[in-house]
């Protein structure tokens, strides 16, 4: 950005829409001056709206459908300064660490927000760090086993829950989005099922079927019906949950 009379033109990408309303109405009220000329709620849009528009800075999601925040990031080279916005802080921090202008933990609160746009300000004068060789590092690094989160973000029509995780009774996959059943509602999130499955087992939820994940610890018992298929009933709840036969090694039992 080299015109100092030129309005900071920004990119912003989140799949929650939402969320991303909520940070549009934020840098609209926290930094005026400058301009949002395209939002993306995937990686591949942020992608293809970046090099048609040629912001100076990009707060990207870090988990998004298609190419993810870091991915994205990375295919910018050194043309944007990037600022990840994310639930997740892990690689948020490392790539901090590797010149990333900065990050925001979900939900953002307004003074936070404002200190990065300060950060911001500060650098645009600056050419943005290039970040592939640090996500050449993420990407040389085996693999860690994700941890669980204390808590998740669901929706329920325009509003989104903070749900926490030991309130959970099961996961139910629906099409493209998952159901999340507690004792109180039921609402949606976008992350699949599998991923759930291999990110909660040791919070203590076991994958009892391809469309079914269930908290261990509302497993009131476990019955076989005339077809020899196994069926889950629940602690104080009506709900029945079937076991398919790939995840019936669990009730070695029955």
């Amino acid at each position: 950005m080299n015109n100092p009379d030129r309005k900071p033109r920004l990119l912003i990408a989140d799949d929650e829409p939402l969320l991303m309303a909520e940070l549009r109405e934020s840098l609209a009220l926290l930094w005026p001056e400058a301009e949002i000329v395209a939002e993306a709620s995937d990686g591949f849009e942020a992608l293809r709206l970046a090099r048609e528009m040629s912001p100076d800075v990009a707060f990207l999601d870090i988990r998004m459908p298609g190419l993810n925040g870091l991915e994205v990031a990375k295919a910018f080279a050194a043309r944007t300064h990037v600022v990840f916005v994310t639930a997740f802080q892990e690689h948020a921090i490392a790539a901090f660490e590797e010149g990333a202008l900065d990050y925001v933990v979900k939900p953002s609160s307004p003074a936070r927000l404002a200190r990065t746009i300060t950060r911001v300000r500060e650098r645009l004068g600056t050419p943005p760090p290039d970040l592939s060789s640090f996500m050449q590092k993420i990407h040389d690094k085996p693999p860690k086993k994700a941890q669980s989160p204390a808590w998740l973000q669901a929706a329920v029509g325009n509003t989104i829950h903070f749900i926490d995780l030991s309130e959970v009774i099961y996961f139910c996959a629906e099409l493209k989005y998952t159901r999340v059943v507690t004792d109180k509602i039921e609402a949606h999130i976008r992350t699949p099922l599998k991923e759930l499955a291999d990110t909660l087992e040791e919070a203590g939820f076991w994958q009892i079927h391809r469309a079914y994940l269930v908290a261990v610890k509302r497993i009131a018992s476990v019955n076989r019906d005339a077809d020899a298929a196994l069926w889950l009933s629940l602690r104080e709840h009506d709900a029945r949950l079937p076991v398919s036969q790939r995840y019936q090694y669990r009730f070695k039992g029955m």
